[in-house]
């Protein structure tokens, strides 16, 4: 756990800037609630050459929501980095206000004495950490996009990383609760394929080669 909380605060010792403190924000919420994924997706519906890999995508994020946000992250109940119940000394506590009171998921605290504080640049998550919601969705959408065509796909998995590099930025996701959204994402991106290879066999969007 050492090692992630350094990592973290690397990151915020080496990139944290104004202009970064403005564009992590704007880049994470392309991945909130998964919403900008799933207008993607509903688009690819339109034309009859991408109709199966929307099927892929809309497949593959309900298999993220119902796998990742409502199972694992309950079962495992992983604290954000910021919040004070992880207990580690590395990690920093994310001041909400100008009256020195931290962020706990369930309410606000006094800053404790001797622990380091930084300002969180969005509204508190209060659910659990592992694996992260914003990198699941954003790779199981840009996998999806990517089986169909390279040209869209790569820039969909490029947003993607961003995406995953602005939930540590931003304090929310420790390095393996990113690593977990990103192998998860994929994962469920091939089963939604293989599912959607059997059921949709006979349709007649079935075997478009994709735009390589």
């Amino acid at each position: 756990m050492n090692w992630e909380f350094e990592f973290l605060n690397g990151i915020q010792d080496m990139f944290r800037v104004p202009l970064m403190d403005r564009i992590m924000p704007m880049i994470t919420k392309l991945g909130d609630g998964g919403v900008f994924w799933i207008i993607v997706i509903l688009l690819m519906f339109i034309p009859k050459r991408t109709r199966k890999y929307a099927h892929v995508g809309a497949l593959a994020l309900l298999f993220g929501v119902i796998g990742g946000n409502l199972i694992l992250k309950n079962v495992i109940a992983r604290p954000r980095p910021f919040w004070l119940e992880n207990g580690n000394p590395l990690a920093r506590l994310a001041v909400t206000d100008l009256a020195s009171r931290i962020s706990v998921h369930d309410g606000t605290t006094v800053i404790p004495e001797g622990r380091t504080v930084m300002q969180l640049l969005v509204k508190p998550p209060t659910d659990f950490a592992f694996p992260s919601g914003h990198t699941q969705a954003s790779f199981a959408a840009a996998t999806s996009i990517c089986m169909w065509s390279r040209k869209w796909g790569i820039p969909a998995l490029c947003l993607a990383a961003l995406i995953a590099f602005s939930r540590m930025y931003l304090y929310v996701h420790y390095p393996t609760d990113i690593v977990g959204g990103l192998i998860s994402g994929v994962a469920y991106a091939f089963l939604a394929l293989a599912i959607c290879n059997k059921l949709f066999r006979n349709k007649p969007w079935d075997g478009c080669r994709g735009a390589k």
